[in-house]
């Protein structure tokens, strides 16, 4: 059976080379109700319409937002607001930035996925995910009936087999385009030619796909998969091959050089006062503690093993080295693969946060005292009792945790850019 296949999509309806910028949005995790307004001001077309409709989270209410994102689907369609693409197609999304005075490009290819329990090791994920989250998906799936934007997905080429079809797919005018409020340009093209839709075919489907964000939608598109199937089953209906089998997924090369993850920097606060020379005696059973040479990440990526900076609320600043001869797989304890507890966020989890803290990610009442910071400055600026300033996780560890079966703790991996919604969408009828 294939894994993936091409796909008629959703669209908006626009002239070739469009500037759908005005349509696009980020993925709605990250949409703050302020931001919401800020699209639909501009555009009440915008795609946040559909994935954060109008109304109560409560699918029992009246004017509930899964009701409020059905309607609104089927009239944008009806309207013509929406149409499907004239035939199927593979597409490839493309996006633009410049990322520390270079300018970066990340490619992938926007395909119909087979959906596959965790358990078969075809698609892996490396973080867990939210019941609460998976329920309001699985809600806006069932009402709607479609994808409504993509799980984001890797795969290992590092042969570049892929490069040769990426090139030859962005030669043509793109069918659309859309910048983003930090300048990220997304550009999507159509790839219909049967002889090429096989060659992608006949890569990907001999590797493993992981996700690199987008867990709770590929984990919704299993459970509306299995409802659907039972429901056709109760009809005795069997049909081949159908649209809920799939989702919509965009694959990247996990070893393109232009793949940019970042880190997720960690702030937290003691549960009572906090005493930061008995935290730095504390620290000092596992680290080296050492001057910060540098900005935070010259230092963490001189110090030659794993490091991070770690900053406490009095100005105090210092590079934290695990003491040389020491492995994280021997020190800490638990039925985990030696990759998991030697990624940086693991050690930080188990080393510091939980015996120095009272942080511990089995004590969800304790994760209230943990935040985080994306940008290195946000986090140098905050008032928390401590702040720790991590590297980016490589993508080798990515593939080893999760080949392993492991999942990493939350917010290990930050890849820039998130990919745009609205610029592609899915009927699952």
């Amino acid at each position: 059976m294939s894994l993936v296949r091409p796909f008629r999509a959703r669209m908006y309806r626009h002239e070739p080379g469009a500037d759908l910028s005005a349509l696009a949005a980020p993925p709605y995790d990250v949409v703050s109700p302020q931001d919401r307004a800020a699209l639909l001001a501009r555009d009440p077309h915008n795609v946040v319409a559909l994935e954060l409709p109008d109304g109560p989270l409560d699918s029992e209410a009246p004017g509930n937002r899964y009701e409020t994102g059905k309607a609104t689907w089927l009239r944008w369609t009806e309207e013509g607001v929406l149409v499907e693409d004239d035939s199927p197609a593979i597409y490839v999304v493309e996006q633009a930035w410049e990322h520390e005075g270079r300018h970066v490009r990340r490619r992938g290819f926007v395909a119909a996925v087979r959906l596959h329990p965790f358990s078969d090791g075809v698609v892996l994920p490396h973080e867990r995910t939210l019941p609460k989250a998976i329920a309001d998906r699985l809600d806006l799936t069932r009402a709607t009936a479609a994808n409504l934007s993509q799980v984001f997905g890797l795969f290992s080429d590092p042969a570049g087999e892929t490069d040769g079809i990426f090139d030859a797919a962005i030669t043509a005018e793109p069918s659309c385009t859309a910048t983003d409020a930090e300048g990220v340009v997304s550009r999507v093209w159509a790839i219909r030619d049967p002889g090429t839709i096989a060659a992608i075919g006949g890569i990907l489907g001999s590797r493993s796909l992981f996700i690199a964000d987008g867990h709770h939608r590929y984990t919704t598109a299993l459970a509306y998969r299995d409802e659907r199937r039972a429901q056709d089953a109760a009809a005795g209906l069997t049909p081949v091959d159908p649209a809920y089998d799939f989702v919509m997924m965009t694959l990247v090369n996990m070893d393109d050089p232009d793949l940019v993850v970042l880190p997720t920097h960690r702030l937290a606060r003691s549960e009572g006062p906090f005493d930061a020379d008995a935290f730095w005696r504390g620290l000092e059973t596992d680290f080296e503690l050492t001057e910060v040479r540098g900005t935070p990440a010259e230092a963490i990526a001189t110090a030659g093993r794993t490091a991070l900076v770690v900053r406490t609320g009095d100005g105090t600043m210092r590079l934290a080295t695990l003491k040389a001869g020491l492995d994280a797989a021997d020190l800490i304890t638990g039925d985990h693969a030696p990759a998991w507890k030697r990624l940086d966020v693991t050690i930080l989890q188990e080393l510091i946060l939980k015996p120095l803290l009272g942080i511990d990610s089995d004590q969800p009442e304790t994760l209230d005292r943990l935040s985080f910071a994306k940008r290195e400055s946000d986090a140098l600026a905050s008032d928390a009792d401590v702040a720790f300033l991590l590297a980016a996780t490589r993508m080798d560890q990515l593939r080893e945790v999760a080949l392993a079966g492991e999942t990493m703790p939350q917010k290990t991996t930050y890849f820039y850019p998130k990919l745009a919604s609205g610029l592609l969408m899915r009927s699952l009828d």
